[in-house]
């Protein structure tokens, strides 16, 4: 069974308390880790505790949702060794885990239904990494430090 880490601002709760529902209707163990109500958060919070339970492998992988996707996703790329991918289409996510080995997808909820909140998830969910090519070009991700 795959364990995936959740966390939501208060702009995604609802959506991610939905998608939980939904991961665990499909078999996966979710690991929840907030905001837990509609009372507002800083999301740098949650993005972070989701951020680093996938990167020292407490989870395999992780869903991050805010208003728009990109903070969580900003917040969550600074974490070593995770690659977070804002998607808004399936094919987006689909392709952030085959080419690029995206370990958590991120996701706007204020600009998204729940049904392609879900269809996103599942897009990214059902890929998995190629490797070859792709796998000289993810180390480089990791090898870059920007200074």
């Amino acid at each position: 069974m795959h364990r995936i880490a959740i966390g939501a601002d208060h702009a995604g709760f609802h959506a991610k308390q939905l998608l939980a529902e939904h991961l665990c209707a499909a078999g996966y163990q979710v690991h929840d880790l907030g905001t837990f109500s509609e009372e507002s958060v800083d999301y740098p919070d949650i993005a972070v505790a989701v951020a680093r339970c996938v990167a020292h492998g407490e989870d395999e992988l992780g869903i991050l949702l805010c208003g728009s996707g990109i903070g969580v996703s900003i917040v969550a790329n600074k974490i070593v060794g995770i690659r977070a991918a804002n998607c808004c289409t399936p094919t987006m996510a689909h392709l952030a885990r085959e080419h690029n080995n995206a370990n958590i997808l991120c996701m706007g909820a204020r600009l998204h239904t729940t049904d392609e909140l879900i269809a996103i998830t599942d897009a990214f969910l059902s890929a998995s990494f190629e490797g070859g090519r792709h796998q000289r070009r993810v180390e480089k991700i990791h090898s870059t430090t920007g200074r």
